[in-house]
């Protein structure tokens, strides 16, 4: 079992740039494929990207492609999100989450998952 703690979420100007980071605990944590998640007011939750345990593979929905960066340091039971060029429409709470299998052909669909961190883009 793992669990997760996210930070770093705020509030910034449209334009600017934040790094999110979850914090995962156990042992076993370089055995995780990790996701991040968001979930806008009065929306479903959306897949923002995932990364495999080594690193090594990472995935991104098609919209967030070249602002999102997910990275991960396995010495230290992190894994991030570094936003770039943010919009008001990235308003979200974001979710860090963490699997046993890494999945790029379908959305992952994550057993642990983190309490979220509140990102606040204003116009």
């Amino acid at each position: 079992q793992v669990q997760l703690v996210e930070s770093g979420g705020g509030l910034v100007q449209a334009g600017g740039s934040l790094r999110l980071s979850c914090a995962a605990s156990g042992r076993t944590f370089s055995r995780y494929a990790m996701s991040w998640f968001r979930q806008a007011p009065g929306k479903e939750r959306e897949f923002v990207a995932t990364i495999s345990w080594d690193g090594v593979g990472t995935s991104y929905v098609d919209s967030l492609k070249g602002r999102f960066t997910i990275s991960r340091d396995n010495a230290k039971n992190m894994v991030y999100l570094q936003m770039n060029s943010l919009k008001p429409e990235d308003t979200a709470v974001y979710y860090c989450a963490a699997d046993t299998v890494y999945v790029t052909s379908s959305i992952p669909v994550p057993v642990y998952w983190g309490q979220g961190t509140q990102v606040t883009v204003s116009s």
